[in-house]
Parts: C-alpha cells; sequence; structure tokens
C-alpha cells in the first residue's frame, strides 16, 4: 500500500470514528462500541505508518542478512544461540518474510556454534537492524545437574543484502578460500563432496562460510556476498565511530555490552537495555513476539537524530 492510499485510509478512519462519535453523544450505546474499535484501529494503523516512515536509512527498504555466534560457555551459549535463530526465524514467519538458511555449524552436544540466514521481505533489514548486538540469557542450566542457574551470550550481526548495487574490491591475494564437506543436513550429494566454502579475509581477519548449495560455485558465490556485505558494515561502523567521536556519543559494542537481557529465573522478563522496554511474556518473545523493542528502538533513534540535529544552547 502506498503512502497516498494510507494517508487516505486513516482519513476514512477519522472520519467513521467522528459519525460513531455524534452517534454516541445522543445516546446510542452500540455507536460507543464502535467509536472505541475505530479508534483502536486508527490508532494502531498510525503507529505502522510512523514506524515505516523512520525507516528511510540508505538500506532500510531492503533485504538482510543474520549471523549469530554463542559467546564463551560451552553447551549454554551454544544453546543460547540456537534459541536466538529459532526466535528470529518465527519472527521472519509471522511477518510473511522469505528466509533461507545459508550456513549452520552445529555445537559439540547441542546448539550451534554459528549460523547465516538471509532475510527477504519489505523492510527487513530497517527492523533487523535494532537486533544487532549482544544478547543475554540467565536462566536454571538444563545441562547442570545442580540445577545451577546460568548467564550466557551470543552476539547478533545484522547486515544489508546489498546485492550488486555497491562496489566492494577485494583483490585476490587478500583472500584464503577453502573448501570442505557440509556438516549439516543437506542430502547426500551435499556431504559427500567438498561443496562448502570458507571464505577468510586476510587484511581484516574477517571469516564467512556457506553450505546451503549443492554447487561449490554458488556457495563461493553466496559466501562472496556476505563477504562484501561484512566490508560495508565494518566500513559503515568505522564512519560511526568517527561520527559518535565528534559527538563525543561513542558506544561500546561487544561482549559485556548487552543490548537485552532474557530472565527466565528467578523472575520472567526480556528488558531492552537502550530503551527500557520490558515485556513480562518471556515466552512469547522467545517464540518471536518482538516487534515492541524493534519499534521502541527505531523510535529512540529518531528522538536520537533529532537531538543530534537541535542546535546547541548558547
Amino acid at each position: 500500500m502506498d503512502a497516498l492510499a494510507q494517508y487516505r485510509r486513516q482519513r476514512e478512519g477519522v472520519d467513521e470514528a467522528q459519525v460513531f462519535l455524534e452517534l454516541a453523544e445522543e445516546g446510542d450505546a452500540e455507536a460507543l462500541g464502535e467509536l472505541r474499535d475505530t479508534v483502536e484501529q486508527v490508532e494502531a494503523e498510525l503507529a505502522a505508518l510512523e514506524l515505516k516512515q523512520l525507516l528511510g536509512g540508505e538500506h532500510d527498504a531492503g533485504n538482510a542478512i543474520v549471523e549469530i555466534h554463542p559467546g564463551a560457555g560451552g553447551l549454554e551459549a551454544q544453546d543460547w544461540a540456537e534459541m536466538l535463530l529459532r526466535m528470529y526465524l518465527r519472527w521472519c514467519e509471522r511477518r510473511g518474510y522469505r528466509t533461507e538458511l545459508l550456513e549452520h555449524q552445529p555445537g559439540e552436544g547441542a546448539g550451534l556454534k554459528s549460523a547465516t540466514f538471509t532475510v527477504e521481505g519489505a523492510y527487513a533489514y530497517g527492523y533487523l537492524k535494532a537486533e544487532a548486538g549482544v544478547h543475554r540469557l540467565v536462566r536454571i542450566s538444563p545441562f547442570d545437574a545442580n540445577a545451577r542457574r546460568q548467564t550466557s551470550f551470543a552476539s547478533v550481526l545484522v547486515l544489508p543484502d546489498i546485492e550488486d548495487e555497491i562496489q566492494i574490491d577485494i583483490r585476490d591475494e587478500d583472500l584464503r578460500v577453502d573448501t570442505y564437506r557440509s556438516s549439516g543436513a543437506g542430502g547426500q550429494h551435499v556431504n559427500k563432496t567438498d561443496s562448502a566454502v570458507r571464505l577468510t579475509h586476510l587484511p581484516t581477519g574477517i571469516v564467512v562460510a556457506c553450505q546451503n548449495e549443492r554447487s561449490q560455485h554458488k556457495n563461493k558465490s553466496m559466501a562472496m556476498k556476505i563477504l562484501k556485505a561484512r566490508l560495508y558494515e565494518l566500513e559503515r561502523q568505522r564512519q560511526d565511530e568517527k561520527m559518535a567521536e565528534l559527538t563525543k556519543g561513542k558506544k561500546e559494542i561487544g561482549f559485556g555490552h548487552q543490548i537485552r537481557s532474557y530472565v527466565l529465573h528467578p523472575y520472567r522478563m526480556v528488558k531492552d537495555h537502550r530503551t527500557g522496554t520490558e515485556v513480562g511474556n518471556a515466552d512469547a518473545v522467545l517464540d518471536g513476539e518482538i516487534d515492541a523493542f524493534i519499534d521502541a528502538y527505531l523510535r529512540s533513534q529518531m528522538g536520537a537524530e533529532k537531538g543530534a540535529a537541535a542546535p546547541a544552547a548558547s
């Protein structure tokens, strides 16, 4: 639905509410109920429209590439990383986005060592960029016979799927290419041939892998695409850090600086530390209901931009 059609829908909703208000003032009890429903619908649609207007970044309207990596902690962290993967896949499913798992390295005993997947759909990157950072889980460990409380970390990296619109030159001498057999499910052909590809960018140390396709050529092509997105994101972060230093608003990124905590014991609560947003239904969040956090983050970013743009007081 384009902006004009959305405006017309909002205008019709407001007009309907006005009619129901007049009828309610005349004593029509049913009109009062219709008024409440109409106002709620208009407010919800307006909030969604406002949120979409916040997604005006260069790549916000496009697709996304998501990487998940467990922190230190063995089984606990690997299991937490897999829980996050499921959470995001469920969120994508709810929104009707198409996902493709490009790389999945199973953990030793449970969970995963790393996972990479693509998300295709309108504004996929614009929404998912709110999830980039370190996620912290607090729970009673299912792997501890003494049922002790355990804290685990996992990092989420969200990249724009830049396709070929941005030219990033990668010299052959800066690239190491390794092939290996796929370790995940993918059919007999995948597991019997060295079709999986791992690329190492020597100057930066960035490593990407793809094992989803049957063809080594296709896996290399997809891995190269991810590498270019990683290099683009690295340069963008460098520029952001320079700007942050100028505005004295630099933020550290890394383990120990979590953006969100998921507490399952001794109480159940998910809290985003950037916005203060809290949700008590932790199970629903882990099942993909993360829109409240995304909404709050995007709105906070808009507020920060407005604050940075305001002239300093004399």
